[in-house]
C-alpha cells in the first residue's frame, strides 16, 4: 500500500503522537472508551476529567479544536435523541422553566451525550494522527482476525481504482444524454451500480488468481509489517492517559 493512501480525517503533523506505533494507540483508545463506558452517569466530575485528557491528546498532537468541533456533528442524531429523552422519559418527574422532565430521562440523555461525545473525540484523535495503513498495520500487530485485516487491506488499495472507474462509468452516460438528476433515469443509475459490482468481482478474482500464482497462503507477506514494531517504551507513553482514565473511572465507581 502506498503512503497515499492517507484517508481524508488524518492530519498530517509533527507530534509526539503522531510518531507513536498504531497499535498501541488504538490500545490506549480502546481501554480509555471502556472506562468512560464503565463510569456511573451521575459521577459529572469524571467526564470532565475525560475530556481535560482528551484535550491535552489533542494540544500535544497539535490536532485543532475546530477540527474537532466540526468533525463531531457526525453524532448530532444521537444528539437529538439524547435531548429528546426528558420528554419521553417516565418516573419522577421535574419542573423546570415550566416544563415537566424525566428524572431518569435527564440521566439517560446526559449519559448518552457525555459518553457518546467522549468516545467520538477519541476515535477522531486516533483517526487525526495515524493513517489508514497504519490503522490496518496497528490491528494486525494487535492479533485482529487475518481475514478482516486482509479484507481491509485490499479495499483501502482498490478504493481509488473503484472510485475511478465509477467516475468514468457516469461520464459516459452523460456524454451518451443520461441526467442523473432525475428520478425516472434512476433505472440506468442502477444498472451502471451493478455493472460496477460485477467489474469489482471480476477484477477482485483475476487479482486472487495472480496471488496464488505467486505464492500467496492466505498472508501478505511480512516485510512491511516488520519495522517500527512498539517498544516498552512507547507502550508506557501511551499508558499514561488510559490508565489516568481507569484510575477516574475507579475513583467514580468508588465514590458513587
Amino acid at each position: 500500500m502506498g503512503a497515499g493512501h492517507a484517508h481524508v480525517l488524518y492530519r498530517e503533523r509533527t507530534s509526539a503522537v503522531h510518531r507513536l506505533p498504531p497499535e498501541v494507540k488504538i490500545a490506549a483508545m480502546v481501554v480509555f472508551t471502556l472506562a468512560v463506558v464503565a463510569t456511573p452517569r451521575e459521577a459529572f466530575w469524571a467526564f470532565g476529567g475525560y475530556l481535560g485528557l482528551l484535550l491535552l491528546v489533542a494540544a500535544v498532537s497539535r490536532v485543532g479544536l475546530g477540527w474537532l468541533a466540526s468533525r463531531s456533528l457526525i453524532e448530532l442524531p444521537f444528539v437529538v435523541f439524547a435531548f429528546a429523552l426528558p420528554f419521553l422519559g417516565t418516573g419522577e418527574q421535574v419542573t423546570w422553566l415550566g416544563l415537566e422532565l424525566s428524572v431518569d430521562g435527564l440521566y439517560g440523555g446526559w449519559n448518552i451525550l457525555a459518553k457518546g461525545t467522549l468516545g467520538v473525540l477519541a476515535s477522531l484523535l486516533l483517526a487525526g494522527t495515524t493513517t489508514m495503513r497504519d490503522l490496518i498495520l496497528g490491528l494486525d500487530r494487535l492479533h485482529c482476525p487475518q481475514i478482516l485485516t486482509q479484507i481491509a487491506t485490499f479495499m483501502l488499495r482498490y478504493l481509488d481504482v473503484l472510485v475511478g472507474e465509477a467516475r468514468r462509468m457516469r461520464v459516459a452516460r452523460i456524454s451518451r444524454g443520461d441526467d442523473p438528476r432525475f428520478l425516472w433515469q434512476l433505472r440506468g443509475f442502477a444498472a451502471g451500480v451493478g455493472a460496477l459490482f460485477l467489474r469489482a468481482f471480476e477484477r477482485g478474482e483475476r487479482v486472487y488468481l495472480a496471488m496464488v500464482s505467486r505464492g500467496y497462503q492466505g498472508r501478505m507477506p511480512g516485510v512491511w509489517l516488520a519495522t517500527g514494531a512498539a517498544t516498552t517504551r512507547h507502550w508506557l507513553v501511551a499508558a499514561t492517559v488510559p490508565l489516568a482514565a481507569t484510575g477516574i473511572a475507579a475513583a467514580a465507581v468508588v465514590l458513587g
